[in-house]
């Protein structure tokens, strides 16, 4: 299957009454249901506003009111605080683009390649507004709470969506309660509003609140039973048509090379809903600068061919489940007609043992924190995938015991999945961190310097604004091992002491193995006057920590060029991001300060 919203529509039209996901709550919903709701919402964002009414003309059976008239309070950016203010589908407001020219076509309709702005927390509603707006044609940019405003800003100036997707709940902490969202850390754009001066139309799940933009789609509404697509039926057409936005030009429109405009074209079956692998399908931003941000596109087709090399990876069929919060395990458990399992927030290895699963998925420091209460995981479960950092030795042999095949992913935004090894393939390894033979479909390519660069159907197409990728720089050093990649560091840590360039990710993984340790990060600190580094090897000690013996099987570990200066053994390592890696930068800061 070359596109994800097509192969998961496949699975509804052909399995109605399989259960395809099951909430937090534990309430489940079949992929037919699904199918409806993807279906539902997709038809509501392709459907255009209707006609804005002009003096002494009206399009439908008097009310004794015109649009806007009612009593109520609205902000200066057109939030209606009425309680019951939505729209129902097609309805529009002064706040957005729902206005018809005399002899063009209704702007609101999503068109080919729109901007999407996603804000709703996992759960079934998220699943099926993502997939209805990715089927719709519009490009999901997905928000990220926390980051600085002006982060922000810029990333909305150059994503520039046109719709908004959200939980209502965000409306009012990106609106009326900002400030009190603000002192408890949590950023987000206005909501309502995310580029100034330039009108979007909104979609929202969720009950009304305050916030919530004057003429906005409620889910619920739309989800009614009212006639409309079930899977394996033609769309509406949608109005607008002739202009497409690529995000991999700085342009933002251009013409439609087809001429398709926001057709969805169906295959025979009539279970594509707009099947086209090159349409963009989400844009994620993982650096850059307020100056010049950097999104990750991702085409319906690059996900796609993404999910198929997961499944390939570890076996995945209708009656497995899945229990994850990550998008890149539960859409390929939806492709495989498996059920989705969503977190409910409780003790991972009760929701594992209640939901029966047979999947799941960690970051190393939570599974670590996990196995120390709970040693063995239930018997159901055959595969517990590893990701998003290394993880210590002490880690992959408590995840050995505990029952299920430990399978440790190697993968970037940019290109997911790479690699992937088995957690014994990783132990039994020596000279770096072991990450596998590079799946089917993915090439490789390791320049002079040892940098490894990608390449492969699941790359993404472009970074926003930019030319299309044809293979990626990963930042990471690598050497062959037969035809298996062994991480040496990452290029940028790599440290110089007397001409000898030090890669830590090369003898990292062997230092943790040591009895004592339980885990290890070596780091260097410029001399501001030579530009040489000082080499400190960081430990966090496990129970029998005993220095002396550390320095004496350095030696047998580490390439005498690269021995360390200083140890510092620390409580714990400082880590960044959702997954809890380590952060080098501030490893540095700490041992600086301890010297």
């Amino acid at each position: 299957m070359n596109d994800i919203v097509a192969g998961i529509m496949a699975v509804a039209a052909r399995e109605p009454a399989r259960v395809a996901i099951v909430d937090g709550r534990g309430r489940e919903i079949t992929y037919g249901e699904l199918g409806r709701r993807v279906a539902a919402v997709r038809d509501a964002m392709v459907a255009p506003p209707p006609r804005r009414e002009r003096p002494g003309l009206r399009s439908g059976p008097r009310s004794g009111t015109r649009p806007g008239t009612r009593s109520g309070t609205r902000s200066g950016t057109g939030t209606d605080t009425r309680p019951g203010a939505e729209a129902r589908p097609g309805a529009e407001s002064r706040s957005e683009a729902g206005t018809r020219s005399e002899d063009g076509p209704v702007a609101g309709a999503v068109r080919p390649g729109d901007g999407v702005l996603f804000a709703v927390r996992p759960g079934v509603d998220a699943v099926a507004l993502a997939l209805g707006a990715v089927a719709a044609g519009g490009t999901l940019v997905l928000a990220d709470p926390g980051l600085a405003p002006d982060v922000l800003a810029a990333r909305m100036t150059a994503a520039r969506p046109a719709w908004v997707v959200a939980e209502s709940l965000l409306y009012t902490l990106s609106g009326p309660l900002r400030g009190l969202a603000r002192r408890r850390g949590l950023l987000l754009p206005d909501l309502a509003d995310p580029l100034p001066g330039r009108p979007v139309r909104h979609l929202y799940a969720g009950p009304w609140l305050p916030g919530v933009p004057r003429g906005a789609l409620r889910l619920s509404r739309i989800l009614r039973p009212s006639g409309r697509s079930r899977p394996g039926e033609r769309p509406p057409a949608p109005a607008a048509a002739g202009t497409s936005a690529d995000p991999c030009r700085a342009e933002a429109y251009g013409p439609d090379p087809a001429g398709e405009g926001a057709r969805h074209p169906e295959r025979a079956d009539g279970t594509a809903y707009g099947s086209d692998p090159d349409r963009p399908a989400a844009v994620i931003f993982t650096s850059g600068t307020t100056a010049r941000p950097r999104g990750v596109v991702h085409t319906r087709g690059s996900l796609a061919a993404g999910l198929e090399m997961f499944r390939s990876a570890f076996p995945l069929e209708p009656g497995d489940v899945v229990h994850t919060d990550q998008l890149m395990l539960g859409l390929p458990a939806l492709l495989a007609g498996a059920t989705w399992s969503l977190p409910g927030g409780g003790d991972l290895a009760t929701e594992l043992a209640e939901r029966r699963a047979t999947h799941t998925f960690a970051v190393p420091v939570r599974l670590d924190r996990l196995l120390r209460e709970t040693p063995r995981l239930p018997a159901t479960l055959r595969y517990l995938l590893l990701g998003s950092a290394p993880a210590p030795p002490g880690v992959l042999r408590r995840a050995i015991e505990a029952g299920p095949e430990v399978l440790s992913v190697y993968a970037m935004t940019e290109a997911l999945p790479i690699a992937i090894a088995s957690a014994g393939e990783k132990l039994a390894h020596d000279g770096g961190d072991l990450l596998g033979t590079p799946l089917p479909g993915v090439g490789v390519r390791i320049a002079e310097d040892g940098e490894l660069f990608v390449s492969g159907p699941h790359l993404a197409r472009c970074y926003l604004g930019e030319e299309p990728l044809s293979e990626i720089a990963t930042g990471d050093l690598v050497r062959l091992d037969g035809d298996r990649l062994v991480l040496l560091g990452r290029k940028k840590d790599m440290i110089l002491r007397d001409g000898f360039n030090i890669y830590p990710g090369l003898y990292e993984p062997g230092i943790a193995a040591l009895p004592g340790v339980a885990e290890a990060a070596i780091v260097g600190l410029a001399d501001p006057e030579t530009g040489d580094e000082e080499v400190v090897l960081a430990v966090v000690p496990d129970g029998g920590y005993d220095e002396a013996r550390l320095r004496r099987a350095l030696p047998g570990i580490v390439d005498a060029a690269a021995l360390p200066d200083r140890i510092e053994p620390l409580d714990a390592f400082p880590r960044s991001g959702r997954s809890d890696k380590l952060d080098r930068a501030a490893l540095r800061d700490l041992v600086t300060r301890r010297a």
